[in-house]
């Protein structure tokens, strides 16, 4: 589970999510540089560190490192939210604070995911029907194939001696 990251961490990687593509550290550090004053090897330390805890993965490109996020900032909000709610001992009344500290245009948000979510499980849903459905007509089908098939039957073999019944019949009939 995520801890929250620090104050320069979230500072690159919000960076590194912005962009959405491999970064460098001297692309961070000077963006950074507009808004303090940070020196290259902070900068290449935290990347570094971020990359050890497993926030960034790192591709060499000549003789710099190039960046890229493992996960969205969405994802590491909704880890966070969860680890936080998972630790309440009453996670009902811990949602129903959190809701009421919403803005309007946060609960619509929110009533949008949930509709999203509903949606998405419905056609889950759906589709395990389906699917379970299709396997059971094709059992189904299986099983009347089974029950259709004749046996193999031993056809009598036919006698080598002639039947004196019908040659008598026959030399009667003469």
């Amino acid at each position: 589970m995520p801890r929250q990251l620090g104050d320069l961490e979230d500072a690159v990687m919000t960076r590194v999510w912005q962009w959405n593509r491999p970064v460098t550290v001297r692309e961070v550090l000077e963006d950074l540089q507009q808004e303090r004053s940070i020196a290259y090897t902070t900068v290449m330390t935290v990347m570094d560190n971020l990359h050890q805890k497993g926030w960034v993965r790192r591709e060499v490109d000549g003789r710099a490192y190039r960046y890229t996020a493992v996960s969205t900032r969405a994802a590491y909000a909704a880890a966070l939210m969860n680890e936080a709610w998972s630790k309440s001992d009453n996670p009902a009344a811990a949602l129903v604070a959190f809701f009421g500290m919403m803005s309007p245009e946060q609960r619509r948000s929110l009533e949008d995911a949930v509709a999203l979510v509903r949606r998405d499980a419905s056609e889950e849903a759906d589709t395990e029907a389906i699917s379970t459905e299709t396997e059971a007509v094709s059992n189904e089908g299986a099983a009347v194939q089974d029950r259709e098939e004749p046996e193999e039957r031993e056809e009598p073999e036919a006698s080598e001696e002639p039947d004196e019944g019908a040659d008598a019949g026959r030399e009667s009939g003469r």
